[in-house]
């Protein structure tokens, strides 16, 4: 006799309530993302907030003499650094075949397919550039609402103490602290080393004469995040188009290279990332394959940020428990 199998009301009301709260959360996914990238933002701000707010400026002003700063900065990219950066990236993806063929002349390589393969990330560079600009609304709500996560931050303890009372609002308010520590030290790092690293790159290049220097710096800077492996990428392509100007510049463009490398290891890192706790490279690597193998660029963007923030909740976590 077959046994009889009985699923309880509980049982059904719980797997339909988490199936809808999933569909949910993916139909919220977009929020959610901006509000991640407000925090972000916000953390990596917050510092400089509170800093002005001690030398008597009220946060307000405080957080818009910010933005105006960065209003500035993101318009001079925008009119001098993108539109030559997209023509010799075009130019670049387009000569590629002919560096390679005189590189490896004992190679066959066939420019058609060599075209079709990387074509799309000249294409991917334009859309991207275009894209972060065209999404007028996202772009908007990022920065309303890292504005007012700015303005309220210094209410956040008295709120959360308000509503999950004293002894649980501390300890929350402590993961926070937490995070935005770890994520906002994490974020100013590594956009200091990619400027760095891009700045002393293209100086690089343009004192050895590599032409497309722009887009060569800028790959470098971008795979600044992928630790170990992103250098040695990043000096490939530079390699390959120095054959064109002459037998010597490739030596002098890998002896570069490991200039900068080092200067790197041994000075910037130090210096920038002294109070920053690094996550190991494998880590970082796993991450942002896996970002990118579930959302493409923006999990690339996004992945190691995640992982950090999920570092400090979990470690801050535990630290509290044995405490208590």
């Amino acid at each position: 006799m077959p046994k009889k199998i009985e699923i309880s009301h509980r049982t059904i009301i719980f797997t339909v309530v988490f199936l809808l709260s999933l569909w949910f959360l993916v139909q919220i996914a977009d929020i959610l993302f901006w509000l991640f990238v407000s925090f972000i933002l916000m953390a990596a701000f917050k510092p400089t907030v509170d800093y002005l707010e001690g030398k008597k400026f009220p946060r307000v002003l405080a957080i818009l003499l910010i933005y105006t700063i960065l209003l500035f900065a993101v318009s001079f990219v925008v009119s001098t650094i993108v539109p030559p950066l997209i023509s010799q990236t075009i130019t670049l993806i387009e000569r590629l075949p002919g560096y390679l063929r005189s590189v490896l002349p004992f190679v066959t390589i066939n420019p058609a397919v060599v075209s079709q393969q990387i074509a799309p990330l000249g294409q991917n560079l334009v859309r991207l550039s275009l894209g972060i600009f065209s999404n007028v609304i996202a772009l908007f709500t990022i920065i309303v609402i890292t504005f007012y996560l700015l303005l309220e931050r210094k209410n956040l303890n008295s709120y959360l103490t308000f509503l999950l009372g004293e002894r649980a609002g501390n300890n929350v308010v402590t993961v926070i602290n937490k995070v935005e520590e770890r994520l906002g030290a994490w974020v100013r790092g590594q956009l200091t080393l990619i400027f760095a690293i891009g700045i002393l790159t293209y100086i690089g290049l343009v004192i050895l004469g590599i032409p497309y220097a722009l887009p060569l710096a800028i790959l470098a800077a971008m795979l600044e995040i992928v630790p170990n492996i992103g250098p040695v990428l990043s000096a490939i392509p530079a390699v390959i188009v120095a054959f064109a100007v002459s037998s010597l510049h490739p030596l002098f463009t890998i002896i570069m290279y490991i200039i900068i490398q080092q200067l790197e290891n041994q000075v910037i890192v130090p210096i920038v990332m002294r109070r920053m706790v690094g996550l190991p490279p494998l880590v970082t690597i796993v991450a942002i394959l896996i970002g990118v193998k579930l959302a493409g660029v923006r999990g690339a963007i996004m992945a190691v940020p995640v992982v950090v923030t999920f570092e400090a909740i979990f470690t801050e976590y535990f630290r509290l428990k044995e405490v208590s």
